[in-house]
């Protein structure tokens, strides 16, 4: 197996912060990590003369390349060094073209700048940012070589999927001066001479690609030493202060994007406040829920808040006062009250709004490609495209119908006010009585609506690992707890008097100038949570406990790594077995974890997949600090000099206290058993 880094950087660019580049660096790099070839990649440029220095200075395949800023994506373009003139003058064409860290080039500058792209690596960020699109992958699907992913979890879920790129992993990294530690990412393939043509031809074949060079996908590399950890469920074992918290810090200093549940972090101490931050924490995860519950009731706050009652009262006292006094001054009236277009009501027009969104319905159904073979077989395609042109043409003839109301209604109005000048008449103020009634409908259905939501109810319960999270809505008890829910400092004590009139509540929270109008719907109802536990009954301070570190284990799949420092410092052996372990295990499926752990229930029985022991050793120069590591099943764990220690003594005494403890534990066991 051959070690490679085909990304690397060593010029900053316009992608880049400012670095100094480190040609010793980079030779320390390839040496410490033993890498058999690299490709120097920087963004939208080619340095020849610096690369034929990198070529002299290190005595592997060193690989000429770019990083193109392609269609809003990376795509690393490496090529075989046969002429290097000849690939600096077509990468100075990319450098022409982009400008900014935001310029990008199309596949077609790609093809014309290159030529045959048959004739290099053609590398994607795939899971990856900025990753390449499926459009983009689509057009370069004939020349990719692989897929670049930037994590250990995402190389295996990448590489399981047959239908997917072969994915590398690559440093992507900056040779300054001041790197370190240096980088651990790299990738494995197999063959024999390292050749351009050899590696284009085994990273096409994702058998013969990994993260480590003996055990594949199993293992990759962590620490710049040579340190490997299982890319599944890793079991850290040690005495006291050998080095095992330690050991989980480096790891969390890696460029990997880390999740770290520490060593008593999760147990409470202050019972208020942590009940305090319980409630928070169950409030943030479970604030998508609420948004999409209150989802249609903020379409009908959005439309009541453009209603105005006392508006429209004015309105209608106006318009009877002038129907009256229009009324008495009946024989009165001159020859310019009498003009017919004195009096005049203007025409109404149409709201098309939802012939709009039919439209846009009808023709999402007629684009649809997923279930097209279901649409058509219920209805004719011919069908919906008359339809669509049918409703189009509606649209079209009642938005003209529209515009030409509108343009009479400007001249009625214009006229009537030059009437208006000329005569002491008293005009009738126009008013949509139709207006003013459904704006009173929609008050008394929104009053209806707010009144129900603060009727006390439970509106979801969800199970998670045992327990039940319920969540219930009601009123809310004063203005301190709107002040809570509003998260602004503002006074709530003149809205919440109005509290019992809905529409009065909405308008005097719309005269408070630090609310956010657009999260008003948010404050009519107070939504809290409770999390019952197996019995029904809410969760004691212990069980709280447990169901925060069950979250945040859960949490875990959000991130690229999980470690978790002694979960046993915390909680009881039975729900470790039943539910810790059981999570761990089935998140270790899919990404690296990292466990900590003096408890033969957890550390024996969760199922690891490589175990690791930190030692602390006294030698002649003074104490120092040792890793060991191997599967389950070996009967020696090794350190990366050679040295072995037995895997059962090392179980034994980090899990048991020893096997004579462990014997005389057992002889007890078995003389209370009935």
């Amino acid at each position: 197996m051959k070690k490679i880094d085909l990304h690397i950087h060593t010029v900053p660019t316009l992608s880049d912060s400012h670095f100094d580049f480190s040609l010793q660096k980079l030779v320390d790099y390839v040496s410490n990590a033993q890498l058999d070839a690299i490709a120097i990649t920087n963004h939208n440029a080619f340095d020849a003369s610096q690369f034929r220095e990198i070529a002299a200075a290190i005595d592997i395949s060193v690989f000429p390349g770019i990083e193109v800023n392609l269609e809003k994506a990376h795509v690393l373009l490496i090529a075989s060094g046969d002429d290097i003139p000849d690939f600096e003058t077509r990468c100075a064409k990319v450098t022409a073209q982009i400008q900014s860290s935001n310029d990008f080039i199309s596949f077609e500058d790609l093809v014309s700048h290159f030529g045959d792209l048959n004739n290099y690596l053609i590398i994607p960020h795939y899971e990856k940012g900025p990753a390449v699109s499926p459009p983009t992958l689509n057009k370069l699907s004939p020349y990719v070589t692989a897929g670049e992913v930037d994590s250990p979890k995402k190389f295996i879920r990448v590489a399981k999927d047959v239908s997917r790129l072969t994915p590398v992993l690559f440093s992507d990294s900056r040779m300054r001066d001041g790197l370190d530690p240096l980088p651990t990412r790299q990738t494995y393939v197999d063959c024999g001479d390292v050749t351009f043509q050899a590696i284009k031809t085994v990273l096409r074949d994702r058998q013969k690609v990994a993260l480590s060079p003996n055990d594949g996908n199993r293992l990759f590399q962590i620490f710049e030493d040579g340190q490997h950890i299982s890319t599944g469920l890793n079991v850290l074992l040690g005495s006291r202060s050998s080095g095992k918290t330690y050991t989980l810090e480096q790891i969390a200093k890696t460029d990997y994007k880390v999740k770290f549940i520490r060593q008593f972090s999760l147990v409470q101490q202050d019972e208020e406040a942590y009940e305090k931050e319980f409630e928070r924490d169950v409030q943030r995860q479970k604030g998508n829920f609420i948004d999409s519950y209150l989802s249609g009731f903020k379409r009908i706050v959005d439309e009541v808040l453009k209603v105005d009652l006392e508006a429209d009262n004015r309105d209608v006292e106006k318009f009877v006062s002038t129907l009256l006094a229009s009324a008495d001054e009946i024989d009165k009236q001159d020859a310019f009250s009498k003009t017919g277009l004195f009096g005049e009501v203007e025409f109404s027009t149409s709201d098309n709004q939802t012939l709009k969104e039919l439209i846009e319905s009808v023709r999402q159904v007629i684009e649809n490609i997923e279930f097209r073979a279901t649409i058509e077989k219920h209805i004719d395609r011919n069908s919906l495209q008359r339809l669509i042109i049918d409703l189009i043409s509606q649209y079209w003839t009642r938005t003209l119908d529209n515009k030409k109301r509108q343009f009479v209604n400007r001249l009625v109005k214009d006229i009537k006010d030059n009437l208006k000048l000329r005569t002491a008449a008293t005009q009738i103020e126009d008013v949509d009585l139709y207006d003013v009634a459904m704006n009173r409908q929609k008050v008394r259905r929104f009053s209806e609506i707010v009144n129900f939501l603060k009727t006390e109810a439970v509106i979801s319960k969800e199970p998670i690992q045992g327990f039940m999270i319920e969540a219930r809505q009601g009123r809310y008890r004063g203005a301190g707890d709107i002040k809570n829910a509003s998260k602004v400092r503002a006074a709530f004590s003149d809205a919440f008097a109005s509290y019992e009139s809905p529409y009065e509540y909405l308008l005097k929270l719309k005269n408070i100038d630090a609310l956010n109008k657009a999260d008003l719907h948010k404050l009519f109802a107070q939504f809290r949570y409770r999390i019952l536990n197996r019995d029904g009954l809410e969760v004691s301070g212990g069980e709280r406990s447990e169901f925060r570190l069950l979250q945040e284990i859960k949490d875990a799949q959000n991130f690229e790594m999980l470690l978790v420092d002694e979960p046993e410092s915390s909680f009881d052996n039975l729900f470790l077995k039943s539910d810790v372990n059981q999570i761990i295990r089935e998140i270790s499926q899919s990404m690296p974890v990292v466990l900590v752990t003096h408890n033969s229930t957890v550390g024996a029985s969760v199922g690891a997949d490589y175990l690791i022991y930190a030692a602390k050793e006294s030698t002649s120069s003074g104490v120092e600090f040792q890793l060991y590591s191997g599967y389950p099943t070996d009967q020696q764990l090794r350190s990366l000099s050679g040295v072995t220690v037995p895997n059962h003594t090392v179980v034994m005494d980090s899990l048991e206290a020893g096997v004579e403890a462990y014997n005389q534990r057992k002889q007890g066991y078995d003389s209370i058993k009935d």
